[in-house]
């Protein structure tokens, strides 16, 4: 639930446990736009701008789940971002490793971890430069840093995923910052913001928490380094895999809102019916959209992408997260956000 439903809540007469919550305190501020305007949502129409996240909701195309957004809206949400707390502070030179896709990638170091996190509780972790968190500066009722994303290989290298509801929620955020490897206050590869952002038109219309997955095409904000350079080729990427097992051992990782640095936790997942479940407990508020990884190289750090945390209750509760399973669905969603024109 959110902070302020968390707050707001009556205390119960009877001293006996209430039941446990769904923890949809990992969603991102969600207002209810349609019952606060009485609004029917099935079919209809909104505003191009909706009064809501203070302002910050676009229309885009609901019925094909996409929305391209305009470069001031991008340029100003970086703007606002680096007139705060944050340093753009350049990562120092990286020892690179050539990987399969032929990309640069750094070199982490790390040695090797046990499969299952004891206790099974996420604890601080190490930064990974294709992962960061995303912000949306601005008035709107969310923390600096409200969800997490990973740059994920595709042709066009310049690709990220993250949760559905963490950049729609009766429309598009158009005020969305991505801040890859961030650690600190410090954005040591810049700060990217969309160029387009593609739901599945079934979250768009009723929130189906089988299709709570998002991908953004990412561009660097004005000003903010060479034109023209893509994401991938600075952060390295994540590969992404489709139509997972359960059981396979995984590492999560999320940017929860009130740190600077990721938390993690490793165990194996379960399939479920259309969600992908991981059972571990310290994933709050900011860790939705956080990779769920498998096949994590110890000296590169970079994993395969077989879930984001969101899904069922928009990310599960107190122990559990849960990732809408990548099957045909989300395949066939990547293949239209890394389409040309998408």
């Amino acid at each position: 639930m959110s902070t302020t439903e968390r707050d707001g809540a009556a205390e119960p007469p009877d001293p006996a446990p209430a039941p446990a919550a769904p923890r949809t305190r990992r969603r991102a501020a969600a207002l209810g736009l349609c019952a606060v305007l009485g609004l029917t949502c099935a079919g209809a129409v909104l505003a191009v701008r909706a009064f809501a996240h203070g302002g910050y909701l676009a229309t885009g195309d609901p019925a094909t789940g996409s929305y391209a957004e305009g470069a001031a809206d991008g340029d100003a949400a970086a703007d606002a971002l680096l007139s705060g707390p944050y340093t753009e502070r350049p990562a120092p030179p990286r020892a690179t490793v050539r990987t399969t896709a032929g990309q640069d990638t750094a070199v982490r170091g790390e040695s090797a971890e046990p499969s299952v996190s004891r206790p099974l509780e996420a604890a601080p972790t190490g930064v990974s430069a294709p992962v960061g968190p995303l912000f949306s500066p601005g008035h709107d009722g969310d923390a600096d840093h409200h969800c997490t994303a990973s740059v994920v290989h595709s042709a066009t290298r310049d690709l990220v995923v993250t949760a559905a509801h963490c950049v729609y929620d009766g429309g598009f955020r158009t005020n969305l910052v991505f801040a890859p490897g961030y650690h600190d206050g410090v954005v040591p590869y810049g700060v990217w913001v969309p160029s387009r952002i593609v739901v599945d038109p079934r979250w768009a219309d009723g929130r189906d928490e089988d299709h709570d997955v998002a991908f953004l095409r990412v561009r660097r904000a004005r000003g903010g380094g060479p034109t023209g350079q893509r994401v991938e080729d600075l952060t390295g990427a994540e590969r992404i895999r489709f139509s997972p097992p359960g059981g396979l051992p995984t590492r999560t990782v999320g940017y929860p809102d009130d740190r600077e640095t990721p938390v993690g936790c490793r165990n194996t997942t379960t399939a479920l019916p259309g969600q992908l479940r991981f059972d571990c407990a310290g994933f709050p508020n900011g860790t939705s959209g956080g990779p769920m990884l498998t096949a994590v190289d110890p000296d590169t750090g970079l994993g395969t992408v077989t879930g984001v945390i969101g899904g069922l209750d928009e990310g599960g509760d107190d122990e559990t997260s849960y990732s809408s399973w990548f099957g045909p669905d989300i395949a066939a969603l990547y293949r239209r956000a890394t389409a040309d024109g998408a």
